[in-house]
């Protein structure tokens, strides 16, 4: 028995180390890809524009505004393959393995493919195995999702990961490394990705922004181009043009955004592994949570006790635990102690004779006062049922305890040569205490929960039943891209790969899906939902798979994510808004103020200070006052872009105004009239801040404290900047404020145009 050190090095060439590979990705070239996309593309097109007119100055400024984006996201990815690190580091380090013919202590990464390990008690199994001789009771509810041990004899297979808890047993090595069931769900934790509404968000933002003002940025050049403006003026207004579509802070709003929301949720138990979980967890309309240790508590209790004619609740139970073992680590024996409590049977123990496989029983014999024998079996019913008389109806009573989802034991007690059925006790993995009241919170954000377990339908109904969980039981074989996916509520039998193709069938009908789970089997699955979910009792694979940790015992936390996701939703809503209007607006304004003076009326400079000033204290917005929403939060950007549009359209007719009154009016010569369409801008960027904050009237609500702050640091500046004359020409006093009073004017007017605009296009 066993292999020589030869083979074994043979063999460890052919098949490869028993661990779980991981292709970490270089530190470098993760920090390379922040500068990969369409904006550090325009921030890198116009530093290079910027250094072809020799404005050295605005190159660097730029170039900074590119390095602090690309900085804070890879701040953020500390966390790259701490998946699979988790998964190696569950393998067991060491493993008895029988070598030319001796028991050796090796590294597990040595074990192959046809090995004989020893499996003592408490032991990892290093690999998966069959018993060629013992028995070993095996608890892989962190791999199977089942959540009661199971007995394995010979002939038996043992997964890597699951954890001797009785018995021990020699095994034959089958599978190492990934192609372990253990390994493969390490492999689904590599290639799981999805889709992030948070990226798609800022995608949709940018590209909105590219078809609009791309456009008109063209037709501004082409103007310029075809009245002959000199080829400095035109690089320097191509350059404008550029900049004043590049919506610079957004990236950096969204990270900012979401690490507020972290800190506030830590505050609340909830520890977020990647900082888009705060997003994700807006959108989020369907929870798929993992039975065992999620909703219910992972523990073996009993929960009924039916008595025979002739004995009562209290008598099965003292009889039963004296026929449990206080040594072993047996979790039936330990539930039926915890049950008995301080009650004690009559007879005194004798011999006790363990839990066999080969029998499904366990005895024990003990002695009365009188001295007579009292013989007492504990175990499934069938074997039971062999040696014992069985009352009328007894058979039917465990069918009816079974199809509750109970495991069922049945306890006989009388001479040796004759045994009387005392009573039937049922057990189960019982519900967390918040779980239905966790379920019917989710109900009432819209966000339907289902359940995924690895264990029997029947019990799985149970347990759903319990907690509130709505629609039918679905097989494994169910699960698919079929349309009617959504009326099903329970997947019972299924395995890692199922529970991971379940979370990507539901993505692909449409759905914003996160995943709760606690094992290693549900690790897939984590990793590829929008928003993976740990609680705190979970493996540290699944915890390294997850975007958010509970670090409390409960579920509350995931409530409160998906509403502090949606308040932090609510801000980045309002930035997007403002940011699009503004954006547009200038763009357009350029086209005008090219087309009345015949100059351009924005310089990069002034450009530069804008992205300064309006773009970046805007982020102040993550920190406002904002409620969240009734239903599930998503990105309509389509529409959102109407109604900037809508909005920006009037900014646009403000603004003209102010520059006929600037050049007619106020006689303004043309580097004047650049400072005054600078401050017209910017005030008036001011006032859509504002308007848009708010989706009823501006007053329904008062500014955060940070919000009110920023926009006097901007107006400060820029009036400062303007009557100073720094970077620009100087303007009175007396038109700088005249700028404020009409911007206010204009608020108050936008803000009626506003409502219905808001109506029309759903923004919300």
């Amino acid at each position: 028995m066993g292999l020589t050190g030869a083979e074994a090095r043979r063999r460890l060439g052919e098949f490869g180390p028993n661990t779980v590979g991981e292709e970490a990705p270089k530190r470098w070239r993760v920090l390379l890809a922040k500068f990969w996309g369409p904006i550090p593309w325009m921030l890198e097109a116009a530093i290079l524009l910027q250094l072809g007119l020799a404005e050295y100055v605005e190159a660097a400024v730029i170039g900074g505004l590119l390095l602090f984006n690309a900085t804070l996201g890879f701040v953020q990815e500390g966390r790259a393959g701490a998946a699979l690190a988790a998964l190696r580091k569950r393998l067991a380090p060491t493993a008895l393995v029988r070598r030319d013919g001796e028991w050796v202590r090796l590294p597990a990464s040595e074990l192959v493919p046809g090995d004989f390990v020893r499996l003592p008690l408490g032991a990892l199994v290093p690999a998966d195995a069959v018993i060629v001789s013992g028995s070993v009771l095996v608890d892989q509810s962190m791999l199977t999702g089942e959540s009661v041990p199971v007995e394995a004899g010979a002939g038996s297979l043992a997964y890597a990961g699951s954890l001797v808890r009785r018995g021990q047993a020699i095994a034959e090595v089958k599978a190492t490394g990934s192609r372990t069931y253990f390994g493969r769900a390490a492999e689904l934790v590599r290639i799981a990705r999805s889709t992030s509404t948070e990226q798609a968000a800022v995608f949709a933002a940018t590209r909105n922004l590219a078809l609009v003002n791309g456009t008109v940025a063209i037709l501004i050049v082409a103007y310029a181009w075809v009245v002959a403006l000199p080829s400095g003026d035109l690089l320097r207004l191509a350059l404008t043009a550029l900049l004043a579509t590049i919506p610079v802070a957004l990236p950096a709003t969204f990270t900012l955004s979401a690490a507020f929301g972290a800190q506030t949720l830590a505050r609340r138990g909830v520890l977020l592994t990647r900082l888009s979980a705060a997003h994700e967890a807006a959108a989020m309309d369907v929870l798929c949570a993992d039975k065992t240790g999620t909703l219910t508590r992972n523990a073996l209790g009993v929960v009924d006790v039916v008595a025979m004619p002739g004995f009562d609740r209290e008598r099965v139970l003292a009889l039963a635990k004296l026929a449990s073992s206080e040594a072993d680590q047996d979790p039936i024996d330990a539930a039926v102690r915890a049950a008995a409590g301080d009650a004690a049977a009559a007879e005194r123990l004798v011999r006790f004779v363990p839990f066999d496989p080969a029998t499904k029983m366990s005895e024990a014999f003990a002695l009365d006062r009188d001295g007579s024998e009292l013989r007492i079996a504990k175990g499934a019913f069938h074997a039971v049922a062999e040696l014992a008389q069985m009352p009328e109806g007894a058979r039917g009573t465990v069918d009816v305890l079974a199809g509750r989802g109970h495991r069922v034991i049945a306890v006989a007690a009388g001479s040796s040569s004759l045994l009387r059925l005392a009573g039937l006790i049922a057990l189960s993995d019982p519900p967390r205490d918040d779980s239905a009241a966790l379920i019917g919170a989710l109900r009432g954000l819209g966000v339907r929960t289902v359940m995924v377990t690895g264990d029997a339908a029947v019990t799985a109904a149970a347990i759903a039943h319990e907690v509130g969980v709505e629609g039918e039981v679905a097989a494994p074989a169910a699960i698919g891209d079929e349309p009617d996916i959504d009326k099903f509520g329970v997947f019972a039998r299924v395995v890692p790969e199922e529970k991971f193709r379940l979370v990507r069938s539901l993505q692909r009908a449409g759905h914003v899906v996160g995943m709760c789970g606690d094992g290693t089997n549900d690790a897939p699955a984590l990793r590829q939902a929008q928003i993976g979910i740990a609680v705190s009792s979970a493996t540290d694979v699944a915890k390294a798979a997850a975007g958010m940790v509970m670090t409390e015992p409960g579920l509350g936390g995931i409530v409160d994510a998906v509403r502090e996701g949606r308040v932090g939703f609510q801000r980045l809503l309002t930035y997007t808004f403002n940011m699009l209007v503004k954006k547009i607006e200038i763009v357009l304004f350029l086209a005008v103020g090219l087309t009345l003076t015949g100059h351009p009326v924005m310089t990069p400079v002034l450009m530069v200070l804008m992205l300064m000033t309006n773009d970046f204290l805007a982020m102040s917005l993550t920190t406002d006052r904002a409620s969240p929403s009734v239903s599930p939060s998503r990105w309509r950007m389509r529409d959102i872009t109407g109604a900037a549009i809508a909005l920006g359209a009037c900014k646009l007719v403000f603004s003209t105004a102010m520059l006929v009154f600037g050049a007619f009016a106020l006689k303004l010569g043309p580097g004047e009239m650049q400072t005054f369409a600078f401050v017209t801008l910017v005030f008036g960027a001011q006032a859509v801040l504002y308007v848009v904050r708010e989706r009823r009237s501006m007053w329904s609500s008062r500014p955060s404290p940070w919000v009110l702050t920023a926009s006097a640091i901007d107006i400060g500046i820029v009036s400062t900047l303007a009557l100073s004359g720094i970077f620009m020409e100087p303007l009175p006093w007396r038109v700088i404020v005249g700028a404020l009073g009409a911007v206010a004017v204009f608020a108050a007017i936008l803000d009626r145009i506003k409502l219905p605009v808001i109506a029309r296009f759903k923004v919300e």
